[in-house]
């Protein structure tokens, strides 16, 4: 593979995303979807190659269109090669540029939005798990970790998803990847359909406090444009250009951050050679060849760790202000943005109709997991503000942070309550581990490794259980004065 190929597949995958965002500003249904342009390009791509366009060249007698569309297999080949590589920039760029609160402030305000986030984190685990068990394997012979794909596929979105790829394909099992970005989509269509469904029943029903009547949208907000009269923070710069340009720096900053993952990763990989790696191990399961387990871990979740390292070490030293989180958020949507569209546009409408049993199960069952989980346990766990805060996390549940926050958005536009604080709060606990964290990296290797769900599912259950148990406490313990509620002091509407 040439260099001028891999930066020509670039190229036209940057003009694909032009494609997208062009459709989304000009379809109306596109817009009332609240769409990414990321999804709507990544749909054209995979329109336009091998796996739709290509297969219509034979009937319709264009043969120049069979080997790849109207892009060449060495282009989806690149393509394919770029989520892996992006997604350890998404993670790392997490918390660079935010100071990290003390963990006592945070958590006043955290608690109860952090029960549902892990209780969707690790009750889609257990759904997944449950029916995997009892009815994808005994019926259509499904391997039961593929019960996992629920939360990476609907807690870790499209980024997690294809960047799991590498290890997927490692434990032979590639066509998970698939299968987890097509629930994915599914995931974040239903989330927006849904979350705004339940926006406008509580609007009319008296459950939300924030607006009392849904509100239109204007136009540019519904293209995803800014207008004229809108004024956008857009960060600050950290570095006079004469000595570095300040965009550089950061770049350079997310790529020291990944490379500090690396160097966990293969501190933790050697430690497993040496501990239970070894074909002399006793770890059950080994067989006498040694158990690999971290080996699969993939890089993203410690890249992340990588870029909390340099943020605590530039917060205690007094360096915080030599990086802006506005502009590493660019960097990170920029990143997310390439991933998305490389990632659907490779999907292998194959292996997805080969699956289609297992598609359409675990991505009903994920759907109604966390619209249940929405309805019934998130009032019942959040005494203050519980429909703003919970569909922010009902959101990021079935797609991605960003969901979430757009969801947010329509039902507090002007920030008025604690939402946006308290979910923010909760990332800096929940992301670590779940939605693309430690739990998600490691827990298909997990059940791979000792070729037993159960060591995934037990744990997921027990946490499961105590999350829902002890928001509900908390929520009894406010609703009869025992405790005081730090959220609903926050801010008054």
């Amino acid at each position: 593979m040439s260099p001028e190929s891999v930066g020509f597949a670039v190229v036209l995958l940057a003009a694909v995303m032009l494609l997208g965002k062009y459709l989304r500003v000009k379809v109306p249904a596109l817009q009332k979807l609240l769409l990414p342009s990321a999804i709507v390009a990544g749909f054209l791509g995979l329109i336009l190659g091998p796996q739709v366009l290509g297969k219509l060249g034979e009937p319709l007698g264009w043969g120049w269109l069979e080997n790849g569309g109207l892009f060449t297999e060495e282009i989806y080949e690149v393509w394919g090669m770029l989520p892996g590589l992006l997604i350890s920039v998404v993670f790392a760029t997490l918390f660079l540029g935010a100071r990290i609160p003390s963990p006592k402030r945070a958590a006043k305000l955290v608690g109860p939005q952090l029960s549902v986030g892990v209780a969707y984190g690790s009750g889609q685990y257990v759904v997944g798990i449950l029916l995997a068990l009892l009815v994808l394997a005994p019926l259509f012979g499904v391997d039961p970790l593929f019960g996992a794909l629920i939360e990476i596929a609907f807690e870790g979105g499209h980024g997690t998803a294809a960047g799991m790829q590498p290890a997927f394909e490692e434990m032979g099992i590639p066509e998970a990847t698939d299968l987890a970005l097509a629930m994915a989509t599914v995931g974040l269509v239903a989330a927006i359909l849904i979350g705004i469904a339940v926006i406008n029943w509580g609007v009319r029903t008296g459950r939300t406090k924030v607006i009392k009547n849904v509100t239109e949208q204007s136009d540019s907000e519904l293209r995803g444009l800014y207008s004229d009269d809108e004024t956008v923070h857009t960060g600050r710069m950290t570095a006079r250009p004469a000595s570095i340009e300040p965009l550089t720096l950061h770049v350079a900053v997310v790529g020291l951050a990944i490379i500090l993952g690396w160097l966990i990763l293969e501190g933790l990989v050697w430690v497993e050679d040496q501990l239970w790696g070894q074909p002399d191990s006793l770890w059950p399961g080994a067989d006498g060849e040694g158990l690999t387990l971290l080996g699969y871990v993939p890089l993203f979740p410690l890249a992340m760790i990588g870029g909390v390292l340099i943020q605590v070490i530039l917060d205690r030293t007094g360096n915080s202000r030599l990086l802006d989180h506005e502009t590493m958020k660019r960097i990170q949507g920029l990143a997310l943005d390439i991933l998305i569209v490389a990632a659907l546009a490779t999907i292998s409408l194959t292996v997805i109709a080969d699956y289609w049993q297992t598609f359409l199960i675990l991505s009903i069952a994920g759907v109604a997991f966390c619209t249940f989980m929405l309805l019934y346990f998130t009032p019942r766990i959040i005494p203050a503000y519980w429909l703003e805060r919970g569909i922010a996390d009902f959101g990021q549940s079935m797609g991605v942070t960003a969901t979430g926050l757009a969801l947010l958005r329509v039902a507090d536009p002007d920030d008025k309550s604690p939402a946006l604080e308290a979910f923010g709060y909760k990332q800096l606990f929940f992301e670590p581990f779940f939605g693309g964290g430690l739990i998600t990296a490691i827990s298909i290797p997990v059940m791979f490794a000792t070729g037993s769900v159960l060591w995934i599912l037990i744990p997921m259950a027990v946490l499961f259980v105590i999350s829902l148990s002890a928001g509900m406490i908390y929520h009894r313990g406010v609703k009869s004065g025992k405790w005081s509620d730090p959220a609903a002091e926050v801010t008054q509407v």
